[in-house]
This record gives C-alpha cells, sequence and structure tokens, in this order.
C-alpha cells in the first residue's frame, strides 16, 4: 500500500498548497517539502502563515518553504497572489475550504462556502494557469469530500438567497470542486493531470460551531483521524506515477466512484461559465471544451 515514504525525490520542483498554516494543509505542505519540494505555504494571515513555515523547519531543517498571504475569499487577494508569481509550478494543491457555517458573504458578495471552496480556488487555478503549463506533467489537485453527493448546482440561486442550509451548502460547494476538476481535465487534455481528492473524516478546523468549536474540537481529535493521515490522498495525488488525471482520490489511498451528479459534463460546461462570469478569470491558455 502507498505510504507518503513512497513519494519520489521532489527537489528542483515547486509546489503551491492553499490553507496551509493548519490542518491537512500543513501536513500536505510538510511532506511535499521534507521530499525537497519548494512550497509556497498560503494562509489568510501572514502570522499563521510564519508560524506554519517555523513547524515546518523545525521538523525539516533546510526545507524550502515560505509563506504568502492569500484570501480565497476575496478575489482581489488571488489576483494579487498570482500576480506576485513569476515562476513555473508544477503542484497545485486546492486544499483550503471552509465548512457547515451560518450563511454570510465573500468580499465579492458570494455565498461564502461557495465563493471560498470552489469560485476562489477556480480564479486561483486559471490565473496561474500559464505558470502550471510551463511544466509537463503539471498537476492540480484540488480536496473535495464524499459530502458532494448531498450537493446540489441551483443555477437559480447561486447565492443561496432563497433557500441556505449550512451542510447542503458544504455539500454544493464540493459537488462544485468535483466538477470543476473533471472539467479541466476534459479541458487540459494531456497539458496537466486535474485530481480531486476525499480525505476522509480529519480532525480539522474547517468547521466553524461558534461556541461549541472548543469541546466540538476535542471530540474530534479523540473520535477522528489525524491531519497527516488525511494528507494522504492529496499527497498520493500530487506525487505518485500512477495517477491518471480526471481520478478522485479517497483514504487508503485508492480511486473513489463520484455520484452521478459529479459525472454529468452538461452542468459542468454551465458552472464553468458561470464561474467565469462571476470571477472574470477566463482559461484562455487551455483547449476549449467542444
Amino acid at each position: 500500500m502507498w505510504t507518503p515514504d513512497d513519494i519520489p525525490d521532489l527537489t528542483g520542483s515547486t509546489a503551491v498548497v492553499t490553507g496551509a498554516n493548519g490542518g491537512i494543509g500543513l501536513a500536505t505542505a510538510s511532506r511535499l517539502a521534507g521530499r525537497g519540494a519548494r512550497v509556497i505555504v498560503t494562509a489568510r494571515d501572514l502570522a499563521r502563515g510564519e508560524a506554519a513555515v517555523k513547524a515546518v523547519r523545525a521538523e525539516t531543517p533546510g526545507a524550502r518553504i515560505e509563506p504568502r498571504v492569500l484570501d480565497l475569499a476575496d478575489l482581489g487577494s488571488v489576483r494579487g497572489f498570482a500576480a506576485a508569481f513569476d515562476e513555473p509550478i508544477d503542484i497545485l494543491v486546492n486544499n483550503a475550504g471552509i465548512g457547515m457555517i451560518p450563511r454570510r458573504t465573500t468580499a465579492d458578495g458570494f455565498e461564502m462556502q461557495f465563493g471560498t471552496n470552489h469560485l476562489g480556488h477556480f480564479a486561483l487555478t486559471g490565473l496561474l494557469l500559464p505558470h502550471l503549463l510551463a511544466r509537463p506533467g503539471a498537476r492540480v489537485v484540488t480536496v473535495s469530500s464524499d459530502a458532494h453527493s448531498l450537493g446540489r448546482i441551483d443555477f437559480d440561486d447561486l447565492g443561496l438567497e432563497r433557500r441556505y442550509g449550512r451542510f447542503s451548502a458544504y455539500g454544493r460547494s464540493k459537488l462544485a470542486n468535483l466538477l470543476f476538476t473533471l472539467e479541466l481535465q476534459r479541458r487540459a487534455g494531456d497539458r496537466l493531470l486535474s485530481v480531486a481528492t476525499h480525505p476522509g473524516a480529519t480532525a480539522t478546523g474547517i468547521m466553524k460551531l461558534g461556541v461549541l468549536t472548543r469541546p466540538a474540537g476535542a471530540l474530534m481529535r479523540l473520535a477522528l483521524q489525524s491531519p497527516d493521515r488525511g494528507a494522504i490522498p492529496s499527497l498520493y495525488a500530487a506525487t505518485s506515477p500512477e495517477v491518471t488525471g480526471g481520478r478522485f482520490i479517497g483514504p487508503g489511498p485508492k480511486t473513489l466512484t463520484p455520484s452521478p451528479k459529479a459525472l454529468d459534463e452538461t452542468v459542468a460546461r454551465r458552472l464553468w461559465e458561470a464561474s467565469e462570469e462571476l470571477t472574470g478569470v477566463r482559461f484562455e491558455t487551455i483547449t476549449q471544451h467542444s
């Protein structure tokens, strides 16, 4: 069975991991750096990013890792991050996420879970695409969830203004992640690998439960797997030579079968077009899907 010890030597490669100041993102960044990759850790707050980098360097002295500020709930921040990038990227891990929160909106007025988990990563990937295509075999790994099966894309209410449920909204954002992953692979062809992952039930800070956060977090740490184990599907998807584009990788790691709604190409194309309109980001450097 594949383990992180099977990650090949990544010396000379560059990886970007979003939301890597803690949880699965930090575990992913740490392992990639430990195998020689130069890793860009993104966080909404620079101090948290610096703390994450310090933790990785304590474990792996000499690790080539650095923090940069990125707020996926603010397209201005996404554009600023991408504009400052001037080098090829071998691995982009779209890991950051928020889940199960009361309804609120991003800086651009999008429903927060959809805006952060999907639209923020859609825009980031599109803006970084030239840097990815500069590396043959570059990979885009997008963290989804088995909760995608609970989601539904209502194009008449993308802002969830008429009906909002914190769990159904999370499922919708994860369904959007999968639809995006598969559509990106169809459009990119053999120019890059686009892979989705489901980490499994992991003790992370993704759920914001208000006054219940601290006790709930303590229970989660007891009942759920560690971030190190939750990172395994992402690490496998990002580095294993056995991985092919368009796969959905879950715990094991093993290939999962997405729900039928994640395989609906008509919905995927429509979501892609809506995401381009909402974000203003167009993937002009890859072949358009016919």
